[in-house]
């Protein structure tokens, strides 16, 4: 495979809409409005709490109005008046079009095969897509621990693609070899004889840029940029060597038609925005 080619499949999609942002937007801004745009063409989308509401939020009110999100409390569909504060917030349930059991939910709607881009988040990753969200440091004795993985890994195996946003791009963060794993991807899957159904984590958004694959066998390769931000500054803050697309895309800012609706329509009470 080159190394100075994305590993299949498209180049995502670097513009947004016409105009510029009447204020410079913030990180958690950013993160959510490039989310929200690889969402486009999407059907159904399993969102946790925070940029992964925004971004699926936000979506639906542009690049997919059709998009059917589900929350890992059971709610499908959810309509909800306001932000929801947690998985488990009442706001969700108020419109839903449907309220499942646990069992329900990560039986036949997850391992059903019906959902399109699961959103997952991480404290580390690797080449391959594989996370960490259990400790940093020795298992036995961790210089962190973090929560663990709820879902991650039911969402990892089932959904036909994972989208992993991360919030700080450097080598402690995207690693050659993680402390801990805790959602494997399909190549390690696989390794072990386990054949999951989907391809695992094709997107990772960051304050740097986009790294895509396509499915197992390949690793995440830099395929878009934000202005200002070089390859080179990329590549330096990534723990492995971080392969390249042959044209690496400059990413769109957020325009000021996606701001306003973040900031006014999507989180007019700065829940999560920040």
């Amino acid at each position: 495979m080159p190394t100075d080619a994305p590993t299949g499949g498209a180049i995502p999609s670097a513009a947004g809409t016409a105009g510029a942002p009447d204020a410079a937007p913030t990180s958690s801004e950013l993160l959510s409005v490039v989310a929200s745009r690889e969402l486009a063409g999407r059907r159904t989308v399993f969102a946790g709490i925070g940029l992964p509401t925004l971004a699926a939020s936000l979506a639906h009110l542009t690049v997919a109005p059709g998009l059917e999100i589900v929350y890992e409390s059971g709610v499908c569909g959810a309509h909800p008046s306001h932000l929801p504060e947690t998985i488990a917030d009442a706001v969700l349930i108020t419109g839903a079009e449907a309220v499942l059991s646990m069992p329900a939910l990560f039986g036949y709607v997850l391992q059903g095969g019906h959902i399109d881009v699961g959103f997952l988040g991480a404290a580390q990753i690797d080449r391959y897509g594989n996370l960490n969200s259990s400790v940093i440091g020795d298992w036995r004795s961790p210089r962190v621990r973090l929560p663990g993985s709820g879902g991650a890994v039911e969402v990892m195996a089932n959904s036909r693609e994972v989208f992993v946003v991360m919030r700080r791009h450097d080598p402690r963060s995207f690693v050659a070899e993680l402390d801990f794993c805790t959602s494997p991807g399909p190549d390690r899957a696989l390794a072990e004889g386990i054949a999951p159904r989907g391809a695992g984590v094709t997107r990772v958004i960051t304050d740097l840029g986009i790294l895509a694959r396509s499915g197992p066998g390949e690793e995440l390769a830099l395929v878009a940029v934000h202005p200002g931000v070089t390859v080179e500054q990329v590549r330096a803050a990534t723990g492995w060597d971080l392969r390249t697309a042959a044209e690496v895309a400059v990413i769109e800012p957020p325009s000021e038609a996606e701001l306003r609706l973040l900031r006014e329509d999507v989180d007019p009470g700065r829940v999560y925005l920040r």
